[in-house]
Formats: structure tokens, C-alpha cells, sequence
């Protein structure tokens, strides 16, 4: 698969881009529709009774039936937000305020991204309700039997990833979903790691609710996605107040308008939402098994390289089911420095905790580097960041 040119970014000679874990790079199409609706279609939504902002509703409200139909839901159980970090929070918030008390737990895992730890972690404290942490079992994966051991003491929600932005894990969705319902707690999954890289059924997967932004699946910045089932999305109160989420306001009362449009409080994003639809399409035009495959196999090229190369430790056992994620450090260099070198021949990976921090103390590290695997990248991608590895060890032997 080369689909870079599909990509006016990669223009740029020499640019190898491996960093899609943290955002992807978009492609013509998406850009083109932005430009498109901007240029010959913009106006405010839902409100206007002239064509140029009917139209524009119907280019929303289209895209809300991309999303459902990519994830297999329903149009009404589709709530535009700004990203997935913004779908966690408002669950957090709207359901925690009612929904918790004290003695009452929420379950999360060490492996979370902190967009998916630190809301849990806020509305626990302050409900008075315990925040819990499952760690990993052998193997770097998640251990069901201490799963339910936490399920089993009693929880309200647990909330996982779908796949790690720094192992690159695939959790079991289904049987962890399986597994909470059985003792009746509520599930959240955060696709965001997920969504550009495999197919993702909600029904399938049987979760409560689901989050995913627009930007890690191609798409714009400013738009993502919250999944919820239709009766759990009826269930919550507004997480946001102002205008079109209401459908009455008097001086003594509100009421508020139905799902999805009482959790979509002012001015959406509309063109975001647009360019969201157009990367959708060109995602399943490519097709979800085609480029899991892909990105599989370049992620094993280089996993085999690193781990045959001294001095560099991987994190995430190998066997897994995972992403084309690979976090990894050299011997006596710092992540940064790592990534600064690479950057100065034109290859972009990330250095850091990736914001998961409490992943890294449970590995006992500061820091990792990290590669990421997107559509447009090669062998050759993966060869060019091999060659300058071994390049920065030797620069830094001579400086040492």
C-alpha cells in the first residue's frame, strides 16, 4: 500500500511522518471539502430558514450519518464534540455528578491515555467515590481474573482504551465489555488509538459509549465523536448550556432539546464536521482490514530492527494483538534527544510519556521514544529511521 500521494504534505522531499499516533496527516480530499464548504456552502446550522443555511444543516447532519454508519450506530446516538477528550469529560461530568456517591467506584487502566484517567480520577474525588487502577498481568496485557476482581468488589463504570497510544495493546473489547455488564457495570471505550486502524462496530462490541477524534482518523482538528447508546444518551443531563441545546427557556424554567442536540450546546463545528465525513469516506474507500494489514506489517519490520539492535529496550510484548505503535528507548539517551536527532533529517516521531505518565512510573521509566505507523508509510520509512538509529548511537559513542 502507498497512498503518500494522496497527501499534499509529503510534497515535501524527505519527509517521513511517523508520528500519526499523536495526529494524522490529511489527505487531499478532506482538505478540498474544508475549502469546499467554506468557500460555497458556509453558514450557521439549524437555524436559518434560507437555502445556504439548509444546505449546510444537510451537510452537518450528513455527516453525523458517516459517523453512525462507520461505527455501525444510530444517527441519533452520534454527539459532535470537539474531541474525544471533551466526549470522556462530558460523561464524566454528566453521568458522575448523578450517577455517583460516596463508597461508589470507577474502574480504569494504567495503560490510559490521560484524557481517559484524569476525568475519572476528578469526578471520583470529587463525589466521594473511589478511583481504581488495574495494572498489567503477564505478558504487558491486561488481566482479566484482576479485571473482575475489581468488578466483582462492586463498580459503577470502568473506562479503557480500545488500543494504547504507547504500547500499541488491542484490548478485548467485547469480553471486557462482557465482562463488566455481567456485573452490571457501565462501559466507556476510547477509540481514539482504534479508529484509523481497524473496523469498529459499537454494536458488536456492545459498549455503553464510545469517543474518538476526528484528527487521529485523517480528519480535522476540533471534531470528535461520542457513541452512546440512545437510552443511556436520554438518561444523562446536559454537560453544556447555552444555545440550540435547549428546546424552551421562560425565566423560571428550561427545558432541553432531545438526543443528540441536548449535549450540543452553541455553535457546532461544522466544517470540521464536514472534513470529518470526507476522511471517513476515504478511510473506507482504502478499507479498514487493508490498512490494519499494512500498517502490521511495517510495524513488524520494525519491531524485528529494534530488537536486534543493542542497546534498545521496546515496551509491549510483541505477540500481542496491537497497532502500529512501537515505544522503545536507546541506552543512555534521552527520548528527546533521540527524537531531536531524527527531526533534523526530516523524521518525525515523539518523545515523552505521551501523556500517559502513570504508565511510565508503572514501568518504572521517565520517558519513552515512539514510532507510529499511518496509511502513507513505507518500508522505506521504516528503513530511513533505522539507518538514522543507528547513526544517533554512533554520534553519541564519539561524543561520549
Amino acid at each position: 500500500m502507498m497512498r503518500s500521494e494522496d497527501f499534499p504534505i509529503f510534497r515535501k522531499k524527505g519527509l517521513v511522518y511517523l508520528d500519526s499516533a499523536a495526529s494524522t496527516q490529511k489527505p487531499a480530499v478532506v482538505i478540498d471539502a474544508v475549502c469546499d464548504f467554506c468557500s460555497t456552502s458556509y453558514a450557521n446550522v439549524h437555524r436559518g430558514v434560507y437555502p445556504l443555511s439548509e444546505k449546510a444543516t444537510s451537510l452537518y447532519e450528513d455527516a453525523r450519518c458517516a459517523v453512525s454508519q462507520f461505527i455501525n450506530a444510530g444517527e441519533k446516538e452520534i454527539v459532535f464534540v470537539r474531541s474525544a477528550t471533551e466526549a470522556i469529560n462530558l460523561i464524566a461530568y454528566s453521568w458522575g455528578r448523578t450517577n455517583l456517591s460516596p463508597g461508589d467506584a470507577v474502574l480504569t487502566t494504567i495503560m490510559e491515555h490521560h484524557s481517559n484517567f484524569v476525568p475519572w480520577q476528578q469526578i471520583a474525588s470529587q463525589m466521594g467515590a473511589d478511583f481504581r487502577v488495574v495494572g498489567l498481568g503477564r505478558g504487558g496485557v491486561l488481566d482479566l481474573d484482576e479485571v473482575e476482581k475489581e468488578l466483582k468488589r462492586g463498580v459503577k463504570l470502568f473506562a479503557f482504551s480500545m488500543a494504547s497510544n504507547v504500547l500499541g495493546l488491542v484490548n478485548p473489547v467485547r469480553e471486557l465489555t462482557d465482562l463488566a455488564h455481567r456485573y452490571g457495570t457501565l462501559v466507556v471505550v476510547d477509540g481514539a488509538q482504534a479508529i484509523a486502524h481497524m473496523p469498529v462496530d459499537v454494536k458488536e462490541l456492545g459498549v455503553d459509549f464510545f469517543a474518538f477524534s476526528g484528527h487521529k482518523v485523517y480528519g480535522p482538528t476540533s471534531i470528535g465523536a461520542l457513541y452512546g447508546k440512545k437510552k443511556s444518551l436520554e438518561a444523562l443531563p446536559p454537560f453544556l448550556f447555552g444555545g440550540e441545546m435547549i428546546s424552551e427557556v421562560h425565566i423560571d424554567r428550561t427545558s432541553f432539546n432531545e438526543v443528540p442536540y441536548k449535549f450540543e450546546a452553541g455553535t457546532p463545528p461544522i466544517t470540521e464536521a464536514i472534513g470529518l465525513a470526507a476522511a471517513l469516506d476515504y478511510v473506507e474507500s482504502v478499507g479498514l482490514e487493508a490498512i490494519f494489514s499494512h500498517e502490521k506489517e511495517l510495524a513488524a519490520h520494525a519491531y524485528m530492527i529494534l530488537d536486534a539492535m543493542p542497546g534498545v529496550t521496546i515496551y509491549g510484548p510483541p505477540e500481542a494483538d496491537h497497532t502500529g505503535v512501537i515505544a522503545f528507548n536507546l541506552e543512555g539517551v534521552h527520548p528527546h534527544d533521540v527524537a531531536g536527532l531524527m527531526g533534523d533529517v526530516g523524521i518525525c516521531i515523539r518523545a515523552g510519556h505521551h501523556c500517559a505518565q502513570p504508565l511510565h512510573e508503572y514501568l518504572g521509566i521517565p520517558a519513552t521514544a515512539r514510532l507510529s505507523i499511518g496509511i502513507y508509510n513505507t518500508l522505506a520509512d521504516i528503513e530511513k529511521f533505522a539507518g538514522q538509529l543507528e547513526k544517533i548511537k554512533q554520534i553519541l559513542r564519539r561524543a561520549s
